[in-house]
C-alpha cells in the first residue's frame, strides 16, 4: 500500500509540472522511437519520464534577492553557489528540484544551471555553443536516470552527465563547464554574506518550494523509478564528488577529508588537488610548478578562503588568488560535479580514492 501511494504521488508531481507550464509541453515517445534520428547512447534506454518537452519548465534570468531575504531556507537546505568577480549567487536546490535548469546572465557569462533531482548532479554549463548563445530547457527524456536538457537553438538533446550532446545536429559536442560549488545554505552564506539567491516568491511558477516532490527518494537506496546499474560499493545516494576524465571518474567521499581536508591526488595523468570537508568539496587541476606547493587547509568558515601555499599564497573556493604572491591569479577547475552515487558508475569507468590516512 506505501509503495502504491509513493506511486500516486510521483506522477501527479509529474502531472503537476506538466499542466502549470506556461510553455508547449510535447510528449517524447516519437523522439524516442525515430530510429531515422541518430542517437549516440542506446536509443531502448532513453525513457520518457513523463511531462513533456518543457512540462518541467526551466527558468531564465530569475529575479534574484539578498540573502536577509532567503524566505523558507534552512540553513541545512543544498546549494549551488557561483561566483564572477563581485557577483555572488545561490542556486537553491528546493527551486531546482523542480524546474532542473536556470538560464542566467552573471556579467558577462551566460550559465545554465542544470540540476537533475533523481542522479543529485548539479553541473553548470557555458550556454555559448559555437560563439551563439541559447537557452536550454528539460526535454522530458531520462537516461540512466538523468537529465537530458534540449538546446533551444537545435533542439539537439544532451546528457546532463556527459556533459555532451547525444542526439540532433550538435551530437557529439562538449558543452564548456562552469565551475559550481554546491554546500548548505549556512556555509555559503557565512562564505559570501553578499550573495544573492533566486526570489522564490517570483518565479513565474506556482510551486510549493521547500517541499521535496518526491518523498523520500533521495534518503532511500531502494527508491528508484527507472531502470539503472547500481554499484554496490557504496551506498547508492551518498553524496559523492567526481571527477571525469574522458570515459573514467574517480570518486572521493565525504569522509575522505576526516582527517586531511587538503588531498593531491593524481589520475589519468593529471595531478589534483582536492579540498574538503563535512559541508563542500572542490577540486583543481595543478600543473607541474603548482603541484610542487604543498597546500595548508586553512578554512575558519567565516570567509571563502580554503587553502595557503608554501609560498604564501591563499586561494579560495573556487581556486581564486586572495592574497600572496599570486594574488590575482587562479586554479584551473577540474571536471568535475557532486552527485548521488549510484549515477556516477552508470556513465563512467570509476575509481574510488583510498584515503591511506
Amino acid at each position: 500500500m506505501k509503495k502504491n501511494l509513493f506511486l500516486i504521488v510521483f506522477v501527479l508531481v509529474l502531472a503537476s509540472c506538466s499542466k502549470s507550464s506556461t510553455q508547449n509541453a510535447t510528449s517524447n515517445p516519437d523522439e524516442v522511437e525515430n530510429t531515422s534520428v541518430e542517437w549516440s547512447i542506446p536509443v531502448a534506454e532513453v525513457l520518457d519520464g513523463g511531462p513533456g518537452r518543457d512540462g518541467i519548465p526551466a527558468l531564465e534570468n530569475p529575479q534574484m534577492v539578498t540573502a536577509e531575504n532567503s524566505s523558507i531556507l534552512f540553513d541545512t537546505d543544498l546549494v549551488l553557489g557561483y561566483k564572477n568577480g563581485d557577483d555572488i549567487r545561490a542556486y537553491q536546490h528546493i527551486v531546482l528540484d523542480w524546474h532542473e535548469i536556470v538560464n542566467d546572465n552573471v556579467g558577462d557569462v551566460s550559465l545554465a544551471v542544470t540540476y537533475c533531482p533523481l542522479t543529485g548532479t548539479g553541473i553548470g554549463w557555458s550556454r555559448v555553443i559555437d560563439g551563439k548563445e541559447t537557452t536550454f530547457g528539460v526535454s522530458g527524456l531520462l537516461y540512466q536516470t538523468n537529465l537530458i536538457p534540449f538546446d533551444r537553438a537545435t533542439k539537439s538533446n544532451w546528457s546532463q552527465i556527459l556533459n555532451e550532446s547525444v542526439n540532433g545536429s550538435l551530437a557529439g559536442k562538449k558543452a564548456d563547464l562552469i565551475q559550481l560549488v554546491e554546500t548548505d545554505w549556512q556555509t555559503w552564506k557565512a562564505m559570501y554574506p553578499t550573495t544573492k539567491l533566486i526570489n522564490i516568491n517570483n518565479t513565474g511558477f506556482s510551486r510549493t518550494y521547500g517541499v521535496y516532490p518526491y518523498v523520500d527518494y533521495r534518503t532511500s537506496d531502494s527508491r528508484f523509478f527507472f531502470p539503472t546499474p547500481k554499484d554496490p560499493r557504496l551506498p547508492l545516494k551518498e553524496r559523492v564528488h567526481a571527477i571525469i576524465s574522458d570515459d573514467s571518474a574517480k570518486a572521493f567521499r565525504f569522509s575522505d577529508f576526516d582527517t586531511a581536508n587538503a588531498i593531491k591526488d593524481f589520475f589519468k595523468g593529471k595531478n589534483y588537488l582536492i579540498v574538503g570537508n563535512a559541508k563542500f568539496i572542490t577540486s583543481f587541476e595543478l600543473d607541474a610548478n603548482q603541484n610542487n606547493l604543498d597546500f595548508e587547509y586553512v578554512f575558519d568558515g567565516a570567509s571563502d578562503v580554503v587553502v595557503r601555499d608554501s609560498e604564501g599564497t591563499e586561494w579560495n573556493v573556487f581556486g581564486e588568488a586572495i592574497s600572496g604572491p599570486k594574488q590575482g591569479q587562479r586554479l584551473q577547475a577540474s571536471q568535475s560535479f557532486m552527485g548521488y552515487w549510484f549515477s556516477i558508475p552508470a556513465f563512467y569507468t570509476t575509481e574510488i580514492y583510498a584515503n591511506s590516512n
